[in-house]
């Protein structure tokens, strides 16, 4: 169970009504913000290069070997060869690995931003430019060539006794239009006589929605639903009118089915969100607080006269137990989550002893919802 001071809570009603307030109303949505045509996907791109022109923040030679290597390899292909009884001090030069994310339908000559991130010792990446790297996907092809300026949001300061300040991540940056796309990524859009819709997140009754939407607006059986997830769809062959079939289905409006009733618990940032579909069973809550405080101290024992005793300092401690007056409140059946927050700020039970009231009715099966802890 978690307790008040891992979870951090603050605020009661800001963490509980972050989304749960709603009262069932579901607008409709256009097909295109909660679907996806099957096969038009992004691909992740991957590549190794150096970051130079650091301010003395860069990697150790002798904890980053491999900085000193790609150095030695890249001016050797450049004519310049170094002897390799030299040892190269290069505290203004980086490894970092680069990814970037390939959208579909990209084309050789467009931009796509990408992320650096050191992978040696390197203090700081802000200031440096990265020098021309390849992208590779999964099939080690070259897709695109990264290169640019590094653009960092975290800074570092550090003091000669050692102290430190450090704001962010100054080790990772961005370069925004830092790649160039060189090769084009086949995505089968054509020649099929059906495509696939899948669903951002799978619902059985959002999945037979989109079918009826589809059919009332295109005609019946023009779609069908294959499960939770997808939903087929009978298009043209040709790319030009697919496009533009396309095109019609993703403004198409759907009112999603209500999400399943869930209570999630971020432990890291003392966040709960309570689904409005949250239902509770009819339970009697007790809740009270029990103190125990505990305080150390010192006391001086001094020997009496003429007495071959010391002076000694004694630990002494002092404990405290102090009992809050417990409090109940009944949850009457099916009650409402504007109903919880009511009953629980009326009795004055403290956000972080709300994990434990919810852990506690749910183990009762009093609570009508997934409780996920993040």
């Amino acid at each position: 169970m978690l307790s008040r001071k891992e979870l951090g809570f603050t605020s009661l009603v800001g963490i509980l009504l972050l989304l749960g307030m709603s009262t069932g109303v579901v607008r409709a949505e256009r097909l295109k913000d909660i679907a996806s045509v099957a096969g038009v996907r992004n691909n992740q791109l991957v590549g190794y290069g150096l970051v130079v022109g650091l301010n003395g923040t860069g990697d150790s030679t002798t904890q980053a070997p491999f900085t000193a290597q790609s150095m030695r390899s890249m001016l050797s292909r450049l004519g310049i060869n170094i002897p390799a009884d030299i040892s190269l001090k290069l505290k203004n030069v980086a490894a970092v690995s680069i990814h970037a994310t390939l959208p579909p339908f990209a084309k050789p000559g467009q931009n796509i931003d990408i992320t650096v991130s050191s992978i040696g010792n390197a203090k700081s990446l802000r200031g440096g430019n990265l020098l021309m790297s390849p992208l590779k996907g999964a099939d080690n092809r070259i897709y695109a060539i990264a290169q640019g300026s590094v653009v960092v949001n975290g800074f570092g300061v550090e003091g000669a006794d050692g102290s430190r300040i450090t704001v962010n991540v100054p080790s990772v940056g961005r370069i925004p239009n830092g790649a160039i796309v060189e090769r084009a990524i086949n995505t089968p859009f054509g020649g099929e006589t059906e495509l696939v819709l899948n669903l951002n997140r799978p619902d059985f009754t959002t999945a037979t929605r989109v079918a009826e939407a589809i059919n009332m607006a295109l005609g019946p059986g023009t779609a069908s639903s294959i499960d939770a997830a997808s939903v087929r769809v009978m298009a043209p062959q040709e790319r030009d009118q697919r496009v533009a079939f396309v095109s019609v289905l993703e403004n198409l409006t759907v009112e999603p089915g209500l999400a399943a009733a869930r209570v999630v618990i971020n432990s890291r940032t003392g966040t709960v969100v309570i689904g409005s579909e949250v239902k509770v069973m009819p339970a009697a809550v007790s809740h009270g607080n029990l103190t125990v405080t505990v305080t150390e101290s010192t006391v001086i024992s001094q020997p009496g006269p003429l007495s071959p005793g010391q002076t000694t300092v004694v630990p002494q401690s002092d404990i405290q137990v102090e009992q809050g007056g417990e409090r109940m409140f009944i949850l009457p059946r099916g009650v409402t989550l504007d109903e919880i927050v009511r009953a629980i700020n009326h009795v004055g039970v403290a956000p972080g002893d709300l994990v434990a009231i919810l852990e506690a009715l749910k183990e009762a099966g009093a609570l009508r919802a997934e409780l996920i802890v993040i």
